[in-house]
């Protein structure tokens, strides 16, 4: 599926004042924590390559929160290649506390303006805040024609991380001094969406939030002073914390930080939960855990639903492929329960980084690039690729055509970890329109799955395909069907303004000379 793209990865790091020093602080004391920050960023870099940034909070400088952000991933934003360069930013941008963001672009533009934190300065210390985001808000286009209905208001970027920045100052504005954890409260009556984020003002309040579905991930963990959230665990896990202190922040829970205080308050009633089954399909990375559910376990239970479904004839020339890297987990639980061999017919070069989330570019030429077919393995063997789903099929495809003609495979069978995808996503996964996507077009009324199936392997050149049901998904991730957004497997969305852009996307689709624009952008047009 690394055709697929995400929106971004979320962090925030804070050494809690009048404490003892963490034994998982930098050498050079709590006042620095904000080294840890790059680090943190570096584990959760498969969420977003296109832009880095952090912003860091200390009380010891007349810029009391100071944001630095930069086009490319960790390593080049943050010049960690250069020792030099990377330590005189590490020491201009040295804080007790810090947040940060990876970002791939699922709305907006791709320069440094896009960049995040976002940072709004203000005379008054609570009223300047920084912050970072990860999701989409599905009511955007509402949430922008109310602003720029109200007086002279301007929006800047096409992107609803600047629409929540200003809904956030609006609920900052006045003589009152509001609790985050308020501003939190009344902006999600406001927002319908997914979303995560890590807020830090100029006094050094932090706020970390989750949706009151939980769709978004976000996790944190506390010993001693030092305290931690990430969109993924392993970001934590590597730090130094203990496994057993990491645990997922509820949906419609913020941490509040404030004058040495650490609090975990509901802001949102909702008991609904709608966790994207997605990121334990392809999106975290594997040794992350999300909601108590391993990631490494929920696809080593695919590949043995996969293994269920199986009734290819087995000989001693059958192999299971994975495409790498995120299906191994499927493809390695697959071929132990068929108990035939699964070996790396495909090498991925490390190099290439992730073409789901490049900005721009070729894709059938990026996926050429990206992996090499082994004919030493390949060569007149029946092989059973397997991968963990497929959106727009460029990479199947291209993937198809090397393994047969490089690779001299006597037969491919693409076994899919996940059902058709049949519908866009409003929640901060890139795809946005039904035309764009692979699987659609062959779901006919009055045909069976195996006709549907037949059709599908012949377009993309496969001797057979396979796709799981959508009763499998539950079963894998362990958790109820009712507390997966599995939108785009079933076209039934958890919130109003998600349905809402799927009529559009519908109408849109049927219309022959309608625009292939993302449905997101079509409804704020609208």
């Amino acid at each position: 599926m690394s055709e697929l793209f995400h929106e971004c990865g979320v962090a925030a790091i804070y050494h809690l004042p009048g404490r003892e020093v963490s034994p998982l602080c930098p050498l050079q004391g709590p006042e620095e924590v904000s080294r840890l920050m790059p680090r943190m960023l570096l584990d959760i870099q498969n969420r977003g390559q296109l832009s880095a940034g952090m912003t860091t909070f200390s009380p010891l400088r007349n810029q009391l929160i100071d944001t630095y952000r930069k086009l490319g991933p960790v390593t080049q934003a943050f010049r960690l290649n250069h020792l030099g360069k990377a330590e005189s930013l590490m020491r201009e941008y040295a804080g007790r506390a810090a947040i940060g963001h990876v970002r791939y672009a699922t709305c907006g533009g791709e320069d440094c303006s896009y960049a995040q934190p976002f940072e709004r300065h203000h005379l008054q210390k609570h009223k300047w805040f920084s912050f970072a985001f990860n999701g989409q808000l599905a009511n955007y286009a509402e949430l922008r024609d109310k602003l720029l209905a109200e007086d002279d208001h301007h929006l800047a970027r096409t992107t609803d991380t600047e629409i929540l920045m200003h809904e956030i100052s609006r609920e900052l504005s006045g003589d009152g001094r509001k609790p985050l954890i308020e501003v939190m409260r009344n902006l999600a009556q406001r927002l319908d969406g997914a979303y995560s984020l890590a807020l830090l003002n100029a006094q050094g309040e932090m706020l970390v939030a989750r949706d009151p579905l939980g769709v978004k991930p976000m996790c944190y963990a506390i010993e001693g002073p030092l305290f931690a959230a990430a969109s993924e665990s392993v970001a934590l896990v590597n730090l130094g914390f203990r496994p057993e202190s990491i645990q997922p922040l509820e949906a419609g829970q913020a941490i509040t930080i404030s004058e040495a205080s650490f609090k975990i308050e509901r802001f949102s009633d909702s008991t609904a939960r709608a966790h994207c089954f997605f990121e334990w399909i392809y999106f975290s990375n594997v040794a992350s855990s999300l909601d108590h559910r391993s990631v490494y376990l929920a696809r080593k239970a695919l590949g043995e639903e996969l293994a269920q479904l199986e009734d290819l004839p087995l000989d001693e020339d059958t192999i299971v492929v994975p495409v790498p890297d995120t299906s191994k987990a499927a493809a390695d639980s697959m071929a132990f329960q068929l108990r035939v061999p699964s070996v790396e017919g495909l090498i991925r070069n490390r190099y290439s980084g992730r073409t789901f989330i490049e900005a721009s570019g070729d894709r059938v030429a990026k996926a050429s690039l990206k992996y090499t077919p082994l004919p030493e393995v390949l060569a007149g063997k029946r092989v059973i690729l397997v991968e963990d789903s497929i959106v727009r099929s460029t990479t199947m495809r291209v993937l198809i055509s090397k393994i047969r003609e490089v690779g001299r495979a006597r037969e491919i069978h693409v076994r899919v970890a996940c059902p058709p995808i049949t519908a866009p996503c409003f929640y901060g996964i890139d795809m946005s329109t039904i035309r764009e996507l692979f699987a659609p077009e062959f779901m006919k009324p009055g045909q069976t799955s195996e006709e549907i199936f037949a059709a599908m392997a012949a377009e993309i050149g496969a001797d057979s395909l396979r796709y799981l049901p959508v009763e499998a998904i539950a079963r894998a991730v362990a958790k109820p069907a009712d507390h997966l957004c599995r939108a785009c497997i079933t076209g039934d969305y958890p919130t109003p303004y998600g349905q809402h852009l799927y009529q559009i996307a519908l109408e849109n689709d049927r219309s022959p000379g309608s625009s292939l624009e993302r449905t997101y952008e079509v409804a704020t047009k609208g």
